[in-house]
């Protein structure tokens, strides 16, 4: 599904711009249009919300096609670890060999408990790396309820998980427990439930076009007024409840009928709206991007910092953010297409032999897309 890889390609951008500009660069000091675009980077985070609906769609789907094989965990991890592990561990040993990051992080880290260091006072000292644990933590559960339970209970449990989900981080946020809103694991399941709820509702219950594109507007519109309707009462910010329990459900909302259309127009003489070769590329190398580029970006200001330490006073603040930008975010490219090139696709090419079913005469319930989608 090339789609799919445009959607992955956007996420991917929007998490380089807001790490490239307002993440570690702010606005202080800045004015007219470079204050406004720095802040246009802002929502930049919510990328990691759009991977997290993509893949509880894509998992959950995935999962759906092959709960009646006989090797289906087997088929499943084998292949999960083959697409994350090498890559994972790479970036690891990168951050220990530079001293990166601290030890005790590292720790966490290996058995993909980073988002939870600050609960035992560990400082999350390579932050990227707090969503990588909640999808591991989505893996070793979701497999479980989706081979044990109905297609109708498994859909029980995503739709309450995005009804429940909101209340605990508003429960967390009125005791004082606010810290991690946006990075536990229990904090932020919803957006995985909200893509599965898509996966399963088009693979189990057969629905047709007419109901995605109706599906897909209802959400899109319901995100649009529940963020307008939820600004003047605190949505916004997680300094207030209702912003604390409620500010990425919107967007949650949004993906999935994104994700939903971007489904559609991929099946039609308008796919050329959603498969866009600049993004499908930055969407095939994503995973290593986004392990990579913040290293890079930290290297870039420890060696400018060194080397050029009046670059900013010579072309202004503004500019120095776009030379910043430009550069470290070039050189992650470059890396994360090598190593997607010359390592990661050692360890792909090994899923077909590894993974391979063991007793063939179980084969899987539906395709891996919905026949509707393939209705031009």
């Amino acid at each position: 599904m090339p789609e799919l890889d445009t959607l992955r390609g956007i996420a991917i951008a929007a998490v380089l711009l807001y790490h490239g500009f307002f993440w570690s660069q702010g606005i202080g000091g800045l004015v007219g249009v470079a204050r406004l675009f720095v802040l246009a980077t802002l929502p930049g985070w919510l990328g990691v919300n759009l991977f997290f609906v993509l893949s509880g769609f894509l998992i959950t789907g995935i999962l759906l096609d092959t709960r009646r094989t006989s090797d289906y965990y087997r088929r499943f991890y084998v292949r999960r670890a083959l697409r994350i592990l090498p890559a994972y561990y790479a970036i690891l040993l990168l951050l220990a060999v530079l001293r990166a990051a601290s030890p005790g992080f590292l720790i966490f880290s290996i058995f993909y408990l980073s988002n939870l260091a600050p609960l035992f006072g560990v400082a999350a000292s390579y932050p990227v790396l707090w969503s990588l644990a909640v999808e591991e933590h989505f893996y070793l559960l979701w497999p479980t309820i989706v081979r044990r339970l109905s297609a109708k209970a498994v859909f029980g449990c995503a739709c309450a998980t995005v009804l429940v989900t909101p209340v605990i981080r508003w429960i967390e946020f009125e005791v004082g427990a606010g810290e991690g809103l946006s990075s536990y694991t229990w904090n932020v399941s919803d957006a995985l439930a909200a893509g599965a709820i898509l996966a399963i509702a088009l693979r189990e219950f057969h629905k047709d076009r007419q109901w995605l594109m109706r599906f897909s507007a209802l959400l899109i519109s319901s995100a649009i007024i529940l963020e307008l309707a939820g600004a003047r009462f605190g949505i916004l910010t997680r300094l207030r409840p209702l912003g604390a329990a409620l500010q990425e459900t919107p967007w949650n909302l949004m993906f999935t009928g994104v994700l939903g259309l971007f489904l559609l127009f991929g099946t039609t003489p308008w796919r050329f709206l959603v498969v866009r070769p600049t993004l499908r590329f930055l969407g095939d190398i994503s995973y290593g991007l986004y392990l990579i580029h913040l290293l890079v970006f930290e290297a870039y200001d420890s060696i400018s910092k060194r080397y050029f330490p009046h670059l900013p006073e010579m072309i202004g603040r503004f500019g120095a953010m776009w030379v910043r930008f430009a550069c470290a975010a070039g050189v992650a490219i470059i890396l994360s297409y090598f190593s997607r090139r010359y390592f990661e696709s050692y360890f792909l090419r090994l899923k077909g032999k590894w993974s391979s079913e063991t007793n063939k005469s179980v084969v899987p319930t539906s395709p891996r897309r919905s026949a509707f989608l393939d209705t031009r």
